[in-house]
C-alpha cells in the first residue's frame, strides 16, 4: 500500500486545525488517527505541540512517521491503544468514500456506504476521551453526513461544523465533536 498523500481533504483539515489550535495549551495530549503522510501531526508540531501520537493501519506510513521522528503506533483505529490512555485532542481524516469496484483501499474507503469506519471510530473513541476532549473529524458529502451526525448524537456527542469546502464533485466537512 502506498502512503496516503495529502489532497484537498488533508489541506482543509490542516488549515482548520491550525486555526483551532491557536489558543490551546501546548502540553495537550494529541492523537493523529490515520496519520498517513503525517500532515496533521506536522501542523501540530509546527505550532509547538510536542505530545503527539500518530496511529495508522499502514506499516509504510508508520515507517515514514518514525523517520520523521513522530511517536507512532501501528493499529487499526484504537485496537492497540491502551484503553486507559485519554487524549485532549483527536484528529481524524477518516477514510470516507463508499466502497466501489475501483477502490477498496482502507486509506480512502470507509466501508460499503462510506461511513462505517467513522461510526466504528466514534464508538471506540469514547474510551479515550474526557468531557474536555475535542475530536476534529473530516468527512465528505459521499459519506452520508446525516447518518454520521445522527449516530454521533446517539453515541452522546455534540458536534459543531468548523469548516467546509466545495469541490467540483463533493463537499468536504470538518466537525469538532465533544462528549455531552
Amino acid at each position: 500500500m502506498q502512503i496516503y498523500q495529502p489532497a484537498e481533504d488533508s489541506y482543509l483539515l490542516s488549515e482548520t486545525l491550525e486555526k483551532h489550535l491557536k489558543e490551546k495549551d501546548k502540553n495537550i495530549k494529541i492523537l493523529d488517527m490515520g496519520s498517513g503522510s503525517g500532515i496533521q501531526a506536522q501542523t501540530c508540531k509546527k505550532l509547538g505541540f510536542k505530545n503527539i501520537l500518530c496511529a495508522d493501519i499502514d506499516k509504510e506510513a508508520i515507517n515514514h512517521l518514525n523517520k520523521n521522528k513522530f511517536k507512532t503506533i501501528h493499529t487499526n483505529l484504537f485496537e492497540k491503544i491502551n484503553k486507559k490512555t485519554k487524549f485532549n485532542l483527536i484528529i481524524f481524516n477518516a477514510p470516507y468514500l463508499p466502497e466501489s469496484k475501483y477502490d477498496k483501499k482502507p486509506d480512502t474507503t470507509g466501508g460499503k456506504q462510506g461511513y462505517e469506519t467513522i461510526i466504528s471510530f466514534l464508538n471506540q473513541a469514547k474510551k479515550h476521551i474526557t468531557k474536555n476532549t475535542e475530536i476534529l473529524l473530516l468527512f465528505s458529502s459521499f459519506s452520508k453526513p446525516k447518518i454520521i451526525k445522527q449516530k454521533a448524537k446517539e453515541l452522546g456527542y455534540k458536534y459543531n461544523l468548523l469548516s467546509k469546502r466545495n469541490l467540483f464533485f463533493e463537499e468536504l466537512f470538518v466537525y469538532c465533536l465533544t462528549i455531552i
